[in-house]
């Protein structure tokens, strides 16, 4: 299974797929395709539902959409599980425009493979898709915890400055005394600076 914040299950072997095909009888030849392959169909969907709901109950490890074109609303389902529930998405297809290939891979789309649906690819295909969808998940990890880290530097910067401000001392011994006051409260630095900044906001709006 997959791990869907971006690590590694166990293994790829039974790994459960959502098939949502606007075609049935495309869709009994992926979804055989894809048993044949060792996967496990635990949803197979018509076009036009809620992709969300789908996805939170049937908790898939991979989604494979095969459709002519991606709609709008299918891109928006998509933006949707990408922010909430984020997993492998690939679309087989035969629209190669390149703005719609543009909004499924912003719209969190691993794989849009165009006039590709052979049942020989498709293990292949999926293997790319989760490899990609892995590694994208550990550059955003990585992202927001640089940004996080970036919040926090400016917050306690801020509130160095108040109690240099305050005190008329410099930015080492304002930095001193911001960390003996989370000692000695038994807090981190970052909540000691929150309740300065927060404190001075509230001062200034009085």
């Amino acid at each position: 299974m997959i791990a869907h914040d971006g690590g590694t299950g166990p293994g790829t072997a039974g790994m459960q797929v959502m098939l949502v095909d606007e075609s049935s009888k495309r869709a009994v030849f992926l979804e055989h395709a894809l048993l044949d392959a060792g996967y496990r169909v635990v949803c197979c969907a018509g076009a036009g539902g809620d992709l969300s709901a789908q996805v939170r109950e049937h908790q898939p490890d991979v989604i494979i959409i095969d459709t002519e074109s991606p709609d709008r609303d299918t891109l928006e389902h998509l933006c949707c599980i990408s922010r909430d529930q984020p997993r492998p998405v690939v679309i087989f297809t035969h629209d190669e425009d390149s703005a719609k290939i543009r909004a499924a891979m912003q719209a969190g789309v691993s794989a849009y493979v165009v006039r590709g649906l052979a049942s020989e690819r498709i293990k292949p295909v999926i293997d790319v898709a989760i490899a990609r969808f892995r590694e994208y998940q550990i550059l955003k990890r990585d992202l927001e915890k640089a940004n996080a880290n970036l919040t926090e530097r400016k917050l306690i910067e801020r509130a160095k400055g108040i109690v240099m401000r305050q005190r008329g001392c410099t930015e080492d011994e304002a930095y001193r005394a911001l960390r003996k006051l989370a000692m000695d409260r038994g807090k981190r630095l970052l909540d000691v600076a929150q309740v300065i900044v927060a404190a001075e906001e509230l001062l200034t709006q009085v």
